[in-house]
């Protein structure tokens, strides 16, 4: 076939088409299927197709050709002309759709176009298909897809949304439903505004059209197969949320603007303000469907509840749905501000289809209030959408204007069907307003004094939907203003029922998982559980780790490692990495689950672990845990993306689901914790006390002086330390294979559930003095102070306390030169400090003087920590390396200079 020659057809999209037009001449099946049609008809009508074909002139065809361009250029860019900002006008993209930009004219306006056809009119004039676009592309709803190469995806959507938006028709009880939505949203800001007046409470007011279109969410759900909804959101609406969405008591509510929190009433945890709270509940939607609804507390930093989320809706897909996706929808709502200026929305969405954490896809909803805290959108990003970050995963993004409730509820409808068809992200972003301050205290005009000139002159959602109702006949205005007396009554009555004390019961949510377990007293970290195994397992899982199946072909290196690793069980010489893979499967074995992620976790950063071989021909994994026994647990093992922020928040919202499995990130090296420091601060160390929430996550740092330099030397303990209060988690620094087992075991033999936190070695995973014996893991259990075994009491005059690798260096000074008056007691466990223990230790060596010796700077390390126990440790110095702004030197020879000098001085 002759190539067309499309030069006639002057426009910037020229080359494409050409291309186009060749990729279709090759194979027809690959070119989208609406250009696919085009070219067909533009064959037929050139003669090409048919004998009788080719009597059309040039010139109808380049116009036909020009009005298809016309049509793909509104689903492109429409979006850039829609009517989706209902308090200022849009700011001129240059969207390129008209006459003039496909080489018409409006005398081309009164012509037929066989074009028509392909947005379903058939065969009509160009005035016919320009109105019909526009009314689809053009209003209150604007649309971007035609971004995606995915092609099932960009044609279903674009089938979807042709086909259905200007036909929507929502019957009287549904309209009457959303403004009852409507009604629950304005009213209780206006209620909370009066009763307390400058209270913060982030309100909803100019984005009301959030409680409708979350409930549309809700119920489309439902109707496609959801049974549960996990919400992480931030504080905006946050209260109405949870009032009108989750079905939180208003007395609880109103309770907490008293001041007379329930959770303040029973008197644990030092709490938090009430728009970080979460809640769960069990509510029927319209349909009569029970569904679970969870919404997580969070802090102020925003947009880290978004892996938190995420992370949570995983554990119950791998727990509670066995794998399907579709019973449980994240849904995430954000601030305008908050998803294009954090880094942690692009972080979770690149997470998103990863085998490890992929969850289905969430539902994005943004608030778009069009500013920050005091901050302009024209200040705030260089995109042109808040959403643009989206568009790096080839999803749709809807945007709706937020004063049009039922626009907001078709888009809502429409993302839940995009979700539960694709299993992927999708993004709602509703244009509103915030009709007051960053906090009900604050004044707006400050800085944006037209804007809220504007604003305070609009009205609000609710007053003009009930105007549409009213003029179309739907829903009389005083069946409306009858829906607004009763809510306020409800309102009132509820109100005098806390002032007159009168507060439900909490009703629990859906899940046990958490129901066997309490919260930790003091008393319980006196001595550690019994975690020891029958030597039968041990067996076992040496024989499951160190085999392949018939026909693997182990890489000669690695099976090597398979063949050292039993040797070294059978001569009885158990290392790191040996003891930590009997700690995952005995507790795999006992049937729980082991969830393990992070950076190279696979391999390990040292090539320690090995978790799975790979086979040197197909690169086929096996993971011999995966198969230790019938009806063991799951052990999922992931290695991250590259990231610590994000995956470390999604294994702790994971970790929020599963409180009966072994759940562990791990840095590829400790000082990368830093990059996660808002989990650590926020979630990890201060959620127990904050919002009564327990978490058995565990953090593996790599740590240790070796001369790596000021990046790979410390996981700066000092900064856990810092945060170690009430018994909020436990920090380790462990000195053999076998307490490592334990400390793992130990995490699921408590009857309470803490983070641990484990400065791991690096250089000790090979150390031939770092091993355990068989044993000791059939016997005994976590020691948490271990006594020097080698000196006689009464020989003593020094004790050196220490914490992890810096006892081997201390071990080789003492053996070497016979010093049997020092004795080198370790503290493997730092927090909770085990005082008790310590005390007796110390108290047989009652001549000797006392020294802490760590290698890290003494204003790092934990020489400060200790000091808040100054009865336990009385007249005791420190000996490390100088105070110092660095972890570390990034000079070899000073790194040996500086080692040698603390041990020395130790022994001095």
């Amino acid at each position: 076939m002759e190539k067309f020659d499309f030069s006639t057809l002057s426009s910037s999209d020229i080359s494409y088409i050409d291309s186009l037009y060749e990729q279709y001449e090759a194979n027809p099946q690959e070119v989208e299927e609406s250009w696919r049609n085009f070219f067909l008809g533009f064959e037929f009508g050139a003669g090409k197709g048919s004998a009788s074909g080719g009597d059309v002139s040039d010139e109808k065809l380049r116009k036909e050709f020009n009005v298809f361009r016309l049509i793909q250029s509104f689903r492109s860019r429409g979006h850039l002309l829609s009517d989706t900002n209902p308090i200022r006008p849009r700011i001129d993209r240059r969207a390129h759709i008209s006459l003039k930009d496909y080489d018409l004219s409006d005398s081309d306006l009164k012509e037929v176009f066989t074009c028509g056809e392909f947005v379903g009119l058939g065969a009509t004039t160009l005035q016919n298909i320009m109105d019909h676009m526009m009314k689809l592309y053009c209003g209150k709803i604007g649309v971007e897809y035609m971004h995606s190469d995915d092609t099932e995806m960009r044609r279903w959507f674009r089938e979807e949304f042709e086909s259905t938006y200007l036909k929507k028709e929502f019957t009287v009880d549904k309209k009457k439903r959303i403004l009852h939505k409507l009604n629950e949203a304005n009213v209780f800001e206006n209620f909370l505004q009066t009763k307390y007046t400058g209270q913060k409470r982030f309100s909803l007011e100019g984005g009301e059209s959030t409680i409708p279109g979350l409930d549309a969410v809700i119920n489309e759900g439902a109707r496609l197969g959801a049974k549960e909804y996990i919400i992480g959101m931030a504080h905006r609406g946050r209260l109405n949320v949870l009032a009108n969405t989750l079905g939180k008591t208003y007395e609880y509510i109103f309770s907490e603007f008293e001041g007379n929190s329930v959770e303040q009433a029973e008197g644990e945890g030092d709490g938090d303000v009430k728009y970080h709270m979460g809640f769960t509940s069990v509510t029927k939607t319209e349909d009569d469907k029970e569904v679970y609804l969870k919404l997580l507390p969070n802090p102020s930093h925003l947009e880290t509840v978004s892996p938190v989320a995420t992370g949570y809706a995983r554990a119950q897909i791998d727990i509670a749905y066995e794998g399907d996706e579709s019973k449980i929808i994240p849904i995430v709502i954000h601030g305008d501000a908050a998803v294009a200026g954090q880094g942690i929305v692009y972080e979770t969405l690149q997470m998103s289809e990863l085998p490890g954490y992929r969850t289905g896809g969430s539902i994005h909803f943004v608030i778009n209030n069009q500013i920050g805290f005091t901050t302009d959108f024209t200040d705030a990003r260089s995109s042109h959408y808040s959403t643009s970050v989206a568009k790096m995963l080839n999803i749709p993004v809807i945007h709706v204007n937020g004063d049009c409730p039922e626009d907001v509820v078709y888009a809502c409808q429409l993302a839940v069907k995009f979700r539960q068809k694709f299993k992927r992200d999708v993004f709602v972003d509703m244009v509103c307003y915030r009709k007051h301050g960053h906090n009900e205290g604050d004044e707006p005009k400050y800085t944006q004094p037209e804007l809220y000139g504007m604003i305070s002159k609009h009205k609000n959602p609710r007053e003009m939907y009930i105007e549409e109702l009213a003029a179309s006949g739907s829903v009389d205005r005083a069946v409306a203003k009858e829906m607004q007396k009763e809510f306020k009554d409800l309102l009132s009555d509820r109100f005098n029922n806390v002032k007159q004390n009168e507060i439900p019961k909490k009703v629990p949510g859906p899940h046990r998982e958490w129901g066997d377990l309490r919260f930790s007293k003091l008393e319980d970290f006196l001595s550690s559980p019994e975690t020891a195994v029958e030597k039968s397992v041990l067996d076992n899982i040496i024989s499951s780790i160190t085999s392949t199946p018939e026909g693997f072909k182990t890489l000669r290196k690695a099976q090597k490692l398979l063949d050292q690793r039993k040797a070294s069980y059978e001569n009885d010489e158990i290392d790191w990495a040996l003891a930590e893979l009997f700690a995952y499967g005995s507790i795999l074995t006992e049937g729980n689950d082991v969830r393990f992620s992070g950076e190279d976790v696979i391999r390990g950063t040292f090539s320690h672990r090995h978790a799975k071989v790979f086979d040197e021909k197909t690169n086929e994994a096996y993971c011999g845990l995966e198969h230790l026994t019938t009806g063991q647990g799951d052990f999922y093992i992931y290695n991250s993306l590259l990231s610590e922020y994000a995956v470390l928040a999604f294994e702790y919202g994971y970790s929020q689901a599963t409180p009966h499995a072994l759940n562990i990130w791990e840095a590829q090296f400790g000082d990368f914790t830093n990059g996660a420091q808002i989990v650590i601060d926020q979630f990890i160390s201060a959620a127990e006390s904050k919002w009564r929430r327990m978490s058995n996550l565990v953090m593996l740092l790599p740590h240790g002086y070796e001369g790596a330099g000021p990046e790979h030397s410390s996981c700066r303990p000092e900064r856990f330390l810092q945060q170690c209060a009430e018994e909020n988690m436990v920090i380790c620094n462990i000195t053999t294979p076998a307490n490592m087992f334990h400390a793992l075991r130990r995490q699921l033999k408590w009857e309470f559930r803490k983070p641990l936190v484990v400065f791991t070695p690096k250089s000790l995973l090979r150390h031939p003095l770092c091993q355990s014996k068989v044993e000791d893991f059939t016997s005994g259990k976590f020691e948490e102070v271990v006594d020097d075994s080698w000196v006689k009491a009464k020989d003593v005059k020094k004790v050196l306390l220490c914490s992890g690798k810096v006892y081997y260096d201390l071990l080789k000074h003492q053996q070497e030169n016979d010093r049997k008056d020092v004795a080198i007691v370790r503290l493997e466990q730092l927090y909770p400090l085990p005082t008790t223990k310590i005390k007796e230790i110390l108290d047989k060596y009652p001549d000797a003087t006392h020294r802490w010796v760590q290698e890290e700077p003494s204003n790092m390390g934990a020489w400060m920590h200790l000091n808040r126990w100054r009865d336990t440790f009385r007249d005791i110095d420190c000996v490390s390396r100088k105070a110092s702004a660095s972890p570390a030197t990034g000079y070899a020879s000073v790194h040996v200079k500086e080692q040698e000098t603390i041990v020395e001085k130790a022994f001095s």
